[in-house]
């Protein structure tokens, strides 16, 4: 009845347009006056609680370096690299966009931030060289939801905190997985435009591919200074987005000069909303998730699956596609801090990797990014790009089962995650 009572309320909630916030947070106070024990300190106090968390800190920091990226002139100086690279190839335009948003992902951690500064650039040059819109959109859209996977990532910061798992571990597992989900993209974009009547773009001289490579310098170092400095165990993931935060200022204002200080005030204030957002989410979950455990809603979901408790592939392959159906009704974030604090005590008791399992939640999770009717990334797309939604939804279709596939292959396959994951430790 517990569990009836913390669905109900919450999607019910949802359903009637009340905002996610407020959903779990109303969530936490129904639980509680079933249960006998309303007390409205027990929700102040959590929240604060949730928030005063110096891992936390990290958020802020690295929205601020993704926005500081894009005004700077870094994100553009990445993708004119890699036009430089392989821009002559066909199909070359789909490639340099996947190339670029792993490059991008490795320094931000936004999926909206770089999906919109990849459309932003690349959907008008890949419009004028033939490519088919829409099916680009989409392939933009499916590269961006790389962001969360490959660190330095803000959804594994999020689940770090909710699971109690190290972040600097998901960090490093999730380099492999990110990979493969740009091979795949890159595999399937081959295949699809191959009957293309496409124009490639002439092959860049290498005396001009040197000049674009050195003017890239700096933003590709980004990615090396923040990574290795976690890896080599110099900063843990918050300084590390300090780093980023700072080092992207400074190469925007003194290095490429395209960031003037009359702007920073705009930069900062944008960082600061969307920084708002995440962290009330986060601190209304932690409401839900207290609440969650004091309700024991764990044990009585494990009494359902406790078949599946012996066979942890069978148990991961429907926990997946539990979490592929929410993602298709909530954004990353709340996805994450819902079913977080449910979901984690069942995969320790199966004995399940935490690590390897928050990889792959967090994939999924942002699989759920390029589904309607939420689709966040894919309304980014069909915004910046100004290509009709339903067309968006349609060209992402072969990207969006590239993605879910390789998802699959590594529920089938756990060592593809765990064995790169132990020697990047």
């Amino acid at each position: 009845m517990t569990l009836l009572v913390f669905i109900a309320s919450l999607v019910g909630a949802m359903a009637i347009g009340v905002p996610v916030a407020f959903s779990l947070m109303f969530c936490g106070v129904m639980l509680m006056w079933f249960m006998g024990m309303f007390n409205s300190q027990i929700i102040a106090q959590n929240m604060i609680a949730g928030a005063d968390t110096f891992t936390l800190l990290a958020i802020p920091f690295f929205i601020l370096a993704g926005e500081l990226m894009n005004a700077g002139g870094l994100s553009r100086r990445i993708i004119d690299f890699a036009i430089a690279c392989v821009g002559h190839i066909r199909g070359g335009l789909g490639i340099v966009a996947i190339m670029a948003a792993i490059i991008m992902a490795s320094i931000s951690g936004s999926a909206a931030a770089d999906t919109a500064a990849l459309a932003a650039i690349l959907i008008p040059m890949m419009a004028k060289a033939g490519y088919n819109v829409p099916r680009s959109a989409g392939l933009i859209a499916a590269g961006g939801i790389i962001a969360p996977v490959i660190p330095p990532s803000m959804a594994f910061i999020v689940f770090g905190v909710s699971a109690n798992v190290s972040i600097t571990q998901l960090f490093m597992a999730g380099i492999v997985p990110g990979l493969l989900m740009g091979i795949a993209l890159i595999v399937t974009w081959l295949i699809v435009v191959r009957k293309d009547n496409i124009q490639p773009l002439p092959r860049t001289p290498m005396k001009e591919r040197m000049r674009v490579t050195s003017r890239a310098l700096w933003a590709l170092g980004m990615p090396v200074i923040i990574l290795g400095g976690i890896k080599a165990g110099i900063v843990t993931p918050t300084e590390a987005a300090v780093v980023a935060a700072a080092y992207a200022l400074f190469v925007g204002v003194f290095i490429y000069r395209e960031l003037s200080l009359s702007e920073l005030p705009r930069v900062i204030l944008q960082a600061a909303k969307t920084t708002a957002v995440v962290m009330f989410l986060v601190c209304a979950a932690l409401v839900s998730a207290w609440l969650i455990t004091a309700a024991n809603i764990p044990a009585e979901i494990t009494g359902y699956i406790e078949p599946l408790i012996d066979r942890p592939i069978l148990l991961m392959f429907v926990i997946m596609v539990l979490v592929l159906v929410v993602g298709t009704a909530l954004d990353l974030t709340p996805t994450i801090l819902i079913l977080t604090p449910v979901l984690m005590p069942i995969i320790k008791q199966a004995g399940i990797d935490p690590v390897y399992f928050g990889v792959l939640f967090i994939m999924n999770t942002c699989i759920g990014l390029l589904t309607p009717p939420v689709g966040v990334v894919l309304n980014v797309v069909s915004g910046v790009g100004r290509v009709p939604l339903g067309k968006v939804t349609i060209g992402v279709l072969p990207f969006l089962a590239a993605q879910v596939f390789v998802l699959f292959v590594l529920v089938l396959f756990p060592d593809i995650v765990i064995v790169p994951a132990q020697w990047l430790r």
